[in-house]
């Protein structure tokens, strides 16, 4: 099934995902092939929660087992946060599309992400 018509929309759901980002490449949000949904990433915020060192950041757009970075080893300080995406530079994730997280340090970084799931 295709994605749906944003403008007639039968339900719009807000959702948020987080997670612990390791150095292993971790999904935050997937839309699942054939879901029928669009799911559009309002924000995706970043927060170190090592207090003395820093880690990079890398955060990529899968389609068709390609890597799309939107964040490529962006270097987040010691207790501080980086916004990756804000609702002036959101995404849309079509079916099958991932966002998929990876960090220079396990568990010095963790992932807030905000979305709608349209369908």
């Amino acid at each position: 099934m295709a994605a749906p018509n944003i403008v007639n929309v039968a339900t719009i759901t807000g959702k948020s995902a987080v997670a612990n980002v390791t150095t292993v490449a971790t999904d935050i949000v997937t839309n699942a092939s054939s879901s029928g949904q669009l799911h559009k990433i309002d924000s995706l915020v970043i927060s170190n929660v090592n207090g003395t060192a820093s880690a990079n950041i890398t955060a990529s757009l899968y389609r068709s087992t390609i890597e799309y970075k939107i964040a490529h080893l962006i270097s987040v300080p010691a207790q501080g946060s980086l916004v990756v995406i804000s609702k002036d530079t959101m995404v849309y994730l079509e079916e099958g599309d991932t966002i998929r997280l990876t960090s220079s340090a396990n568990n010095y970084l963790h992932a807030v992400c905000s979305y709608e799931i349209i369908s």
